[in-house]
């Protein structure tokens, strides 16, 4: 039997808590390390979950020799510095969504990983949804007819702090880099790149976009309309449609574990559960390709990652959102 594939875990925060159980779960995989700036931390991480060793230096855990990828579960605002750092090391990556703050930084960790021919991907836990991939099959076959428009909303009702992840920007705050990947990535597996992109939100008292809405225009005439909000609960899910009927991903949208289709033929309910926290569908594919040797997951490819990262760019700038990292012009 071959060895399990060893991970270090590179922040020790409240995403990494929920994602190390679905890691600690798979045969294949053993929770080898973790690291966090503060080294208490790390211990208490390590402890909690069963890891072998912990660090109070990210680079002591990237230059670990007995780890096979790391997983980065910082801020979106340190994704690319802590990306950069692992596969510089020679480390493998999965990278917590969103992968990085803006498309730049995005393109440079792809370079990098690919420059290394290094195993990397975002952690976009929701394009192996079950119910996800049933859906994108029931429409390639032509299920609901001819797809016409999209509609998406993920959102999350949260009280206005300053100090909050979801409103600070210096850590990459925002509705759409933190809620808004789910409802857009969404219509991406349906529709692909736009030709036009078209935003508008309203900002918090930070400058954060607290709500976004975005629509997506083809020159096929298609059309998406996502929305997200940071101030609110979610209203829709994702909805299909095409021209002999429907179909409904129930809230919600990053997890469903229902959706209706709906067709002249009546109305038809599947439903689903992600096992675990809903990570473990991921973490296998990420073993997948270790073993296989494949340097990205076609179910994740690289490129897309980019490439929706640049409709949020677009977006930001239109409604006037900028991090002090990035590297937007004409944002206010």
């Amino acid at each position: 039997m071959p060895q399990p594939i060893r991970w270090g875990i590179l922040g020790a925060g409240w995403i990494a808590g929920y994602v190390a159980p679905d890691i600690a779960a798979s045969a294949d995989s053993v929770l080898a390390a973790v690291a966090a700036r503060d080294g208490d931390r790390s211990a208490a991480f390590a402890a909690e979950h069963g890891v072998s060793r912990s660090y109070n230096s990210y680079r002591e855990l990237v230059e670990d020799p007995d780890l096979d990828v790391i997983y980065v579960a910082t801020t979106h605002a340190q994704h690319h510095e802590h990306a950069l750092l692992a596969l510089r090391a020679g480390k493998p990556v999965l990278v917590e969504k969103a992968f990085t703050l803006n498309a730049r930084q995005a393109r440079d960790v792809v370079a990098v990983a690919r420059e290394r021919q290094l195993f990397c991907m975002e952690a976009m836990w929701m394009r192996f949804n079950p119910l996800v991939v049933q859906a994108q099959r029931l429409v390639h076959e032509g299920r609901i007819g001819e797809l016409v428009n999209v509609r998406a909303d993920y959102s999350k009702r949260f009280d206005f702090d300053a100090g909050h992840r979801l409103f600070d920007l210096s850590v990459g705050g925002g509705a759409l880099l933190d809620l808004g990947v789910y409802p857009l990535t969404f219509a991406w597996l349906f529709l692909g790149q736009p030709d036009v992109v078209q935003a508008a939100g309203v900002r918090s008292p930070t400058g954060s976009d607290s709500t976004a809405s975005v629509q997506w225009s083809y020159a096929s005439g298609r059309v998406a309309q996502i929305h997200t909000s940071a101030v609110r609960e979610s209203l829709l899910g994702g909805l299909v449609i095409g021209t002999a009927g429907w179909i409904r991903v129930e809230n919600p949208l990053h997890r469903p574990a229902s959706m209706t289709i709906h067709t002249a033929e009546g109305d038809e309910v599947v439903t689903g559960e992600m096992p675990g926290n809903g990570y473990r569908l991921q973490v296998a594919e990420v073993e997948r390709c270790l073993r296989a040797g494949e340097l990205e997951s076609p179910t994740v490819p690289l490129d897309e990652t980019v490439a929706i990262l640049e409709t949020i760019d677009e977006a930001r700038r239109q409604i006037g959102v900028a991090y002090p990292a990035d590297d937007l012009i004409g944002s206010e």
